[in-house]
């Protein structure tokens, strides 16, 4: 019971980390960020350009969509131009799968201590650059605790029981990607703690790839909630994000096997591989609805539009 009290408290020491990271990087940049989408996106490989960079940038896919739903709902953004923005998300937020990857443990005390001093300071910049430092120093002592608790938290009987649930069914894989992200409602959250049980050996790489499709769906909640009360072009755009998730994970669903076994390939660490199968996937599904997006947008306005209209 204590290590999987423990196992949350580092759950929640991510999510923490990763919020006061993104809000660093959102309050140094965000009006940036906000005239960079609205310029950049008269063409949807522009937009995915855009969306890939700022992603990146704020570490959070879910930010983005919900910037992109706020410039749609005050008019400076069409639905159609917001599918490019899209595809560049899920291609963005992988970025911060490869990073926390890296051993930095030497780091981690230094840039927690830096910032709790710059947070601190007066000057607003500098507090936004002390969030980045802890928020920073957070999302990677949480990852080294996901992995030395994903040993003993496997011995708990209804941890060891869901693991084999997991390893033993790939549907149950995704549905518990997609339902535990939406809870946390952060897709790198759960992708941590899947690298977590990966690197202790208790999870299968082909349950691993699975998770993560999950969670690539289950990441859209936010997209979803923030558009209630945004109009109809904001909706049209939350629809999309669902849509365009579902569709990637079911068309990559067939192969999950051959994916586990070419991950080897890619790295020696089964997270790296993880990380590396996270950033070939969303590039790859982005690419392939890239030269669709138009007739793409113009298929969710068919299914929901009558929706949006009644």
């Amino acid at each position: 019971m204590v290590y999987l009290l423990l196992f949350l408290l580092f759950l929640a020491i991510f999510i923490a980390g990763m919020t006061l990271l993104r809000k660093g990087l959102f309050q140094l940049s965000a009006s940036r960020m906000k005239n960079w989408l609205t310029i950049m996106t008269d063409t949807p490989i522009k937009g995915l350009i855009a969306g890939t960079v700022v992603t990146a940038l704020l570490h959070s896919s879910s930010a983005v969509m919900v910037l992109t739903i706020g410039l749609i709902s005050a008019g400076l953004l069409k639905f159609s131009q917001s599918i490019g923005i899209i595809l560049g998300s899920n291609i963005g937020t992988t970025f911060t799968l490869e990073i926390i990857t890296f051993n930095i443990d030497a780091f981690i005390v230094p840039l927690a201590v830096i910032g709790a001093v710059l947070m601190v300071a007066r000057n607003k910049t500098w507090q936004n650059l002390g969030a980045i430092s802890f928020g920073i120093a957070a999302v990677f002592a949480a990852m080294r605790g996901f992995t030395f608790l994903a040993d003993p938290v496997t011995s708990l009987p209804v941890v060891e029981q869901a693991l084999a649930n997991l390893n033993g069914s790939h549907l149950i894989s995704i549905a518990t990607g997609t339902i535990v992200t939406a809870l946390i409602q952060s897709s790198t959250a759960m992708t941590g703690i899947i690298m977590g049980f990966l690197a202790e050996g208790t999870l299968r790489m082909d349950s691993a790839v699975a998770a993560m499709l999950g969670a690539n769906i289950g990441t859209c909640i936010t997209a979803l909630l923030a558009s209630i009360g945004a109009g109809k072009e904001a909706r049209l755009t939350a629809y999309a994000h669902v849509w365009l998730n579902i569709a990637g994970a079911a068309a990559f669903y067939p192969f999950i096997d051959q994916i586990a076994e070419i991950a080897p390939l890619t790295a020696a660490r089964p997270e790296v591989q993880l990380a590396h199968i996270s950033v070939v996937y969303n590039i790859i599904a982005s690419l392939l609805v890239l030269p669709m997006a138009e007739k793409f947008g113009r298929m969710i306005e068919f299914i929901h539009g009558k929706e949006e209209r009644s």
